[in-house]
Protein backbone atom coordinates (compact mmCIF):
# COMPACT_ATOMS: atom_id res chain seq x y z
CA UNK A 1 0.00 0.00 0.00
CA UNK A 2 2.81 2.35 0.91
CA UNK A 3 4.58 1.49 -2.33
CA UNK A 4 1.48 2.37 -4.35
CA UNK A 5 1.18 5.76 -2.69
CA UNK A 6 4.84 6.62 -3.26
CA UNK A 7 4.57 5.77 -6.97
CA UNK A 8 1.31 7.65 -7.62
CA UNK A 9 2.07 10.82 -5.67
CA UNK A 10 4.81 12.07 -8.00
CA UNK A 11 2.53 11.59 -11.02
CA UNK A 12 -0.39 13.45 -9.44
CA UNK A 13 1.98 16.11 -8.21
CA UNK A 14 3.32 16.57 -11.75
CA UNK A 15 -0.20 16.90 -13.15
CA UNK A 16 -1.04 19.50 -10.48
CA UNK A 17 2.07 21.49 -11.31
CA UNK A 18 1.18 21.36 -15.00
CA UNK A 19 -2.35 22.60 -14.27
CA UNK A 20 -1.04 25.38 -12.05
CA UNK A 21 1.41 26.34 -14.77
CA UNK A 22 -1.38 26.48 -17.37
CA UNK A 23 -3.58 28.54 -15.05
CA UNK A 24 -0.64 30.81 -14.33
CA UNK A 25 -0.06 31.38 -18.05
CA UNK A 26 -3.74 32.18 -18.57
CA UNK A 27 -3.69 34.53 -15.60
CA UNK A 28 -0.61 36.35 -16.86
CA UNK A 29 -2.14 36.67 -20.31
CA UNK A 30 -5.35 38.10 -18.86
CA UNK A 31 -3.37 40.50 -16.67
CA UNK A 32 -1.35 41.67 -19.65
CA UNK A 33 -4.50 42.25 -21.72
CA UNK A 34 -6.19 44.13 -18.87
CA UNK A 35 -3.10 46.33 -18.43
CA UNK A 36 -3.07 47.08 -22.16
CA UNK A 37 -6.76 48.07 -22.11
CA UNK A 38 -6.29 50.28 -19.05
CA UNK A 39 -3.34 52.09 -20.64
CA UNK A 40 -5.29 52.47 -23.87
CA UNK A 41 -8.25 53.94 -21.97
CA UNK A 42 -6.04 56.26 -19.93
CA UNK A 43 -4.13 57.79 -22.87
CA UNK A 44 -7.11 59.65 -24.43
CA UNK A 45 -8.87 60.13 -21.05
CA UNK A 46 -5.86 62.01 -19.64
CA UNK A 47 -5.58 64.15 -22.75
CA UNK A 48 -2.26 62.65 -23.83
CA UNK A 49 -3.83 62.05 -27.25
CA UNK A 50 -6.88 63.72 -28.78
CA UNK A 51 -9.81 61.26 -28.37
CA UNK A 52 -10.72 61.99 -31.99
CA UNK A 53 -7.37 60.50 -32.99
CA UNK A 54 -7.47 57.54 -30.61
CA UNK A 55 -10.81 56.50 -29.06
CA UNK A 56 -10.76 54.56 -25.82
CA UNK A 57 -11.89 50.93 -25.65
CA UNK A 58 -15.10 51.96 -23.85
CA UNK A 59 -16.11 53.90 -26.97
CA UNK A 60 -15.91 50.86 -29.23
CA UNK A 61 -19.08 48.94 -28.21
CA UNK A 62 -21.34 51.89 -29.10
CA UNK A 63 -19.59 52.29 -32.45
CA UNK A 64 -20.01 48.59 -33.15
CA UNK A 65 -23.72 48.67 -32.31
CA UNK A 66 -24.18 51.62 -34.66
CA UNK A 67 -22.37 49.87 -37.54
CA UNK A 68 -24.18 46.62 -36.94
CA UNK A 69 -27.60 48.27 -36.80
CA UNK A 70 -26.94 50.08 -40.08
CA UNK A 71 -26.10 46.80 -41.82
CA UNK A 72 -22.73 48.15 -42.96
CA UNK A 73 -20.73 45.85 -40.68
CA UNK A 74 -22.40 42.69 -41.94
CA UNK A 75 -22.05 43.74 -45.58
CA UNK A 76 -18.37 44.62 -45.14
CA UNK A 77 -17.63 41.29 -43.43
CA UNK A 78 -19.37 39.29 -46.16
CA UNK A 79 -17.57 41.24 -48.88
CA UNK A 80 -14.12 40.78 -47.38
CA UNK A 81 -14.68 37.13 -46.52
CA UNK A 82 -15.64 36.39 -50.12
CA UNK A 83 -12.44 38.05 -51.41
CA UNK A 84 -10.37 36.49 -48.66
CA UNK A 85 -11.54 32.92 -49.03
CA UNK A 86 -11.42 32.85 -52.82
CA UNK A 87 -7.99 34.48 -52.97
CA UNK A 88 -6.69 32.21 -50.21
CA UNK A 89 -7.95 29.04 -51.90
CA UNK A 90 -6.64 30.01 -55.34
CA UNK A 91 -3.26 31.18 -54.06
CA UNK A 92 -2.83 28.12 -51.84
CA UNK A 93 -3.86 25.67 -54.56
CA UNK A 94 -1.51 27.20 -57.12
CA UNK A 95 1.30 27.49 -54.58
CA UNK A 96 1.00 23.86 -53.48
CA UNK A 97 0.75 22.58 -57.05
CA UNK A 98 3.79 24.45 -58.37
CA UNK A 99 5.75 23.94 -55.16
CA UNK A 100 5.22 20.19 -55.24
CA UNK A 101 6.08 19.92 -58.95
CA UNK A 102 9.30 21.92 -58.63
CA UNK A 103 10.18 20.06 -55.45
CA UNK A 104 9.79 16.67 -57.10
CA UNK A 105 11.42 17.56 -60.42
CA UNK A 106 14.86 19.12 -60.73
CA UNK A 107 14.06 19.98 -64.37
CA UNK A 108 10.91 21.89 -63.35
CA UNK A 109 12.86 23.70 -60.62
CA UNK A 110 15.62 24.77 -63.01
CA UNK A 111 13.06 25.81 -65.62
CA UNK A 112 11.25 28.15 -63.21
CA UNK A 113 14.22 29.28 -61.09
CA UNK A 114 14.86 32.61 -62.80
CA UNK A 115 11.18 33.40 -63.21
CA UNK A 116 10.76 32.91 -59.47
CA UNK A 117 13.75 35.12 -58.70
CA UNK A 118 12.37 37.92 -60.84
CA UNK A 119 8.76 37.82 -59.62
CA UNK A 120 9.18 36.85 -55.94
CA UNK A 121 10.41 40.26 -54.67
CA UNK A 122 7.37 42.04 -56.16
CA UNK A 123 4.72 42.45 -53.40
CA UNK A 124 1.09 41.74 -54.10
CA UNK A 125 0.14 45.41 -53.72
CA UNK A 126 2.50 46.32 -56.57
CA UNK A 127 0.20 44.38 -58.89
CA UNK A 128 -2.74 46.66 -58.00
CA UNK A 129 -2.38 48.90 -61.10
CA UNK A 130 -2.55 45.86 -63.38
CA UNK A 131 -5.41 44.40 -61.33
CA UNK A 132 -7.41 47.59 -61.86
CA UNK A 133 -6.50 47.80 -65.56
CA UNK A 134 -7.37 44.16 -66.20
CA UNK A 135 -10.40 43.73 -63.94
CA UNK A 136 -11.47 47.26 -62.97
CA UNK A 137 -12.33 48.24 -59.39
CA UNK A 138 -14.12 44.95 -58.79
CA UNK A 139 -13.96 42.05 -56.34
CA UNK A 140 -12.04 40.12 -59.00
CA UNK A 141 -9.20 42.63 -58.72
CA UNK A 142 -9.11 42.14 -54.94
CA UNK A 143 -9.05 38.35 -55.35
CA UNK A 144 -6.16 38.68 -57.82
CA UNK A 145 -4.04 40.70 -55.36
CA UNK A 146 -4.79 38.34 -52.46
CA UNK A 147 -4.00 35.31 -54.63
CA UNK A 148 -0.55 36.64 -55.50
CA UNK A 149 0.18 37.56 -51.87
CA UNK A 150 -0.71 34.05 -50.71
CA UNK A 151 0.87 32.17 -53.60
CA UNK A 152 4.52 32.83 -52.80
CA UNK A 153 4.27 31.88 -49.13
CA UNK A 154 2.63 28.55 -49.90
CA UNK A 155 4.84 27.90 -52.93
CA UNK A 156 8.08 28.14 -50.96
CA UNK A 157 6.64 26.16 -48.05
CA UNK A 158 5.53 23.34 -50.35
CA UNK A 159 8.74 23.38 -52.37
CA UNK A 160 10.93 23.25 -49.26
CA UNK A 161 8.83 20.55 -47.62
CA UNK A 162 8.97 18.30 -50.68
CA UNK A 163 12.69 18.88 -51.11
CA UNK A 164 13.22 17.86 -47.48
CA UNK A 165 11.56 14.44 -47.91
CA UNK A 166 13.97 11.70 -46.86
CA UNK A 167 15.45 10.03 -49.94
CA UNK A 168 15.50 6.73 -48.05
CA UNK A 169 11.70 6.78 -48.07
CA UNK A 170 11.72 7.07 -51.84
CA UNK A 171 14.08 4.12 -52.15
CA UNK A 172 11.83 2.05 -49.89
CA UNK A 173 8.81 3.06 -51.96
CA UNK A 174 10.51 1.96 -55.18
CA UNK A 175 11.46 -1.32 -53.55
CA UNK A 176 7.76 -1.90 -52.83
CA UNK A 177 6.80 -1.12 -56.42
CA UNK A 178 5.80 2.56 -56.16
CA UNK A 179 7.83 3.81 -59.10
CA UNK A 180 5.38 6.08 -60.94
CA UNK A 181 5.35 9.80 -60.17
CA UNK A 182 1.71 9.90 -59.03
CA UNK A 183 2.27 6.90 -56.76
CA UNK A 184 5.27 8.56 -55.11
CA UNK A 185 3.31 11.79 -54.79
CA UNK A 186 0.35 10.21 -53.01
CA UNK A 187 2.22 7.63 -50.95
CA UNK A 188 5.43 9.43 -50.03
CA UNK A 189 5.76 13.10 -50.93
CA UNK A 190 2.43 14.49 -49.76
CA UNK A 191 2.25 12.62 -46.42
CA UNK A 192 5.87 13.44 -45.59
CA UNK A 193 5.66 17.07 -46.73
CA UNK A 194 2.25 17.79 -45.21
CA UNK A 195 3.54 19.29 -41.91
CA UNK A 196 5.68 21.80 -43.78
CA UNK A 197 2.91 22.65 -46.24
CA UNK A 198 0.48 23.26 -43.38
CA UNK A 199 2.95 25.65 -41.73
CA UNK A 200 2.98 27.67 -44.96
CA UNK A 201 -0.81 27.61 -45.15
CA UNK A 202 -1.15 28.88 -41.61
CA UNK A 203 1.21 31.75 -42.37
CA UNK A 204 -0.83 32.49 -45.48
CA UNK A 205 -3.99 32.88 -43.36
CA UNK A 206 -2.54 36.02 -41.79
CA UNK A 207 -0.90 37.30 -44.95
CA UNK A 208 -4.21 37.09 -46.79
CA UNK A 209 -5.86 39.43 -44.28
CA UNK A 210 -3.13 42.01 -44.80
CA UNK A 211 -3.68 41.71 -48.54
CA UNK A 212 -7.45 42.18 -48.08
CA UNK A 213 -6.97 45.70 -46.69
CA UNK A 214 -4.48 46.59 -49.42
CA UNK A 215 -6.79 45.21 -52.12
CA UNK A 216 -9.86 47.08 -50.89
CA UNK A 217 -8.40 50.56 -50.38
CA UNK A 218 -9.02 51.30 -54.06
CA UNK A 219 -12.77 51.09 -53.62
CA UNK A 220 -13.67 47.40 -53.56
CA UNK A 221 -16.41 46.96 -50.92
CA UNK A 222 -15.26 45.27 -47.72
CA UNK A 223 -13.60 45.85 -44.36
CA UNK A 224 -10.62 47.71 -45.79
CA UNK A 225 -12.77 50.06 -47.85
CA UNK A 226 -15.05 50.77 -44.92
CA UNK A 227 -11.99 51.60 -42.77
CA UNK A 228 -10.79 54.10 -45.38
CA UNK A 229 -14.24 55.70 -45.53
CA UNK A 230 -14.38 56.01 -41.73
CA UNK A 231 -10.86 57.42 -41.47
CA UNK A 232 -11.70 60.11 -44.05
CA UNK A 233 -14.46 61.26 -41.67
CA UNK A 234 -12.17 60.96 -38.61
CA UNK A 235 -14.50 58.26 -37.28
CA UNK A 236 -11.59 56.47 -35.62
CA UNK A 237 -13.89 54.44 -33.39
CA UNK A 238 -15.35 52.85 -36.55
CA UNK A 239 -11.81 52.18 -37.81
CA UNK A 240 -11.01 50.35 -34.56
CA UNK A 241 -14.25 48.35 -34.87
CA UNK A 242 -13.10 46.97 -38.22
CA UNK A 243 -9.54 46.40 -37.01
CA UNK A 244 -10.88 44.30 -34.15
CA UNK A 245 -13.29 42.57 -36.54
CA UNK A 246 -10.36 41.44 -38.69
CA UNK A 247 -8.50 40.27 -35.61
CA UNK A 248 -11.53 38.27 -34.44
CA UNK A 249 -12.10 36.71 -37.87
CA UNK A 250 -8.44 35.75 -38.13
CA UNK A 251 -8.52 34.25 -34.65
CA UNK A 252 -11.54 32.10 -35.50
CA UNK A 253 -10.10 30.96 -38.82
CA UNK A 254 -6.72 30.21 -37.24
CA UNK A 255 -8.37 28.14 -34.49
CA UNK A 256 -10.39 26.24 -37.10
CA UNK A 257 -7.21 25.67 -39.10
CA UNK A 258 -5.43 24.28 -36.04
CA UNK A 259 -8.25 21.80 -35.46
CA UNK A 260 -8.04 20.73 -39.11
CA UNK A 261 -4.26 20.52 -38.94
CA UNK A 262 -4.36 18.30 -35.85
CA UNK A 263 -6.86 16.04 -37.60
CA UNK A 264 -4.75 15.77 -40.76
CA UNK A 265 -1.62 15.04 -38.72
CA UNK A 266 -3.31 12.70 -36.25
CA UNK A 267 -1.02 9.91 -37.50
CA UNK A 268 1.91 11.74 -35.86
CA UNK A 269 0.39 11.50 -32.37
Amino acid sequence: MALTETTTLPASSGISRARLGALGSIGLGAAGLLTFLLIWEAVPALGLVNPMMLPGPTDIPAAFRSEFASGMWFGAVLGSLSHYMLGLVLGAALGIALGVVTGMSRVAEDLTAWVVRVLRPIPGLAWAPFAIIWFGVTPTAAVFIITISVFWIVFFAAHGAVRAVDRDLLEVAEAFGFRRAHEKLLKIYLPAAMPGILVGLRTALGQAWMAVVAAEIFGVPGLGHRMIEASALLATDIVVVYMLTMAALYGMLDSLFLVTQNWLLRWKA
